[in-house]
């Protein structure tokens, strides 16, 4: 059945050339999820359409169609472009790739794309501020149904001492490591996971945990593909 949605909020994560003057556009909707929409025509010389259809640009947009490409048929401005620069416009590309890979199309996941649009935020800094990424990755994971740490104050505490520590193993989660045992890449302290789980970014190597600990949970997640824009950071 062909469908028509009108004025929806939305953000280009993605965009390619699409025969001679269109363009493929890969759209994340808070409502209906992740899609893919054909913007023909944009490519040509008198198209004012082709300069909104970027990333780090909030829209409303209009498609029709039925399957899995839908037909842009409307877009406008809703605020201004995201100013990202330097390091911080890498890691808007990893945010926007990491969606590419992970979202399923049609999924909806409002409290994601506020996360999103709090993370596009937050690196509009003339310096990268790790948290963001952090902070966004967490969220990710846990709407994904990946998260693997308490949501409440009493799940942590019975989960997690201060003075411990503990080994993560993908599949299974955390469990309590033997006295004196050799710390490895997937140990981590309690008072650091505690951390993490309450974004409380402060403390020295807690950065640091998060991102290794995130690395883990992606990478079966992400398999065999490779992120660009973890290349453009290298």
């Amino acid at each position: 059945m062909m469908k028509r949605i009108e004025l929806q909020p939305a953000y280009v994560l993605h965009r390619r050339p699409y025969r001679e003057t269109s363009l493929l556009l890969d759209l994340f909707t808070p409502h209906h999820g992740r899609l893919t929409a054909v913007a023909k025509g944009v490519r040509k010389a008198r198209s004012s359409t082709q300069g909104l259809l970027q990333p780090f640009h909030p829209l409303l947009v209009s498609w029709t169609g039925k399957g899995e490409l839908m037909t842009l048929i409307h877009a406008e401005a809703q605020g201004g472009a995201a100013q990202l620069r330097g390091e911080c416009l890498f890691a808007g590309f990893y945010l926007n790739e990491l969606l590419v890979c992970l979202l399923q199309k049609w999924d909806a996941h409002p409290s994601l794309y506020a996360h999103y649009e709090k993370a596009l935020m937050e690196l509009q800094t003339d310096t990268l501020e790790e948290k963001a990424l952090r902070s966004f990755e967490k969220g990710l994971l846990g709407e994904l149904g990946y998260g693997v740490l308490p949501k409440t104050k009493a799940g942590l505490k019975q989960a997690f001492s201060t003075d411990q520590f503990y080994r993560f193993t993908p599949e299974q989660g955390f469990a309590l490591c033997e006295a004196n045992a050799t710390p490895t890449p997937y140990t981590f302290s309690g008072n650091s996971l505690l951390a993490i789980a309450g974004e409380d970014w402060q403390a020295a190597g807690v950065l640091s945990d998060a991102k290794r600990l995130t690395r883990l949970l992606l990478a079966p997640l992400l398999g065999a593909r490779q992120l660009h824009s973890r290349k453009l950071f290298s």
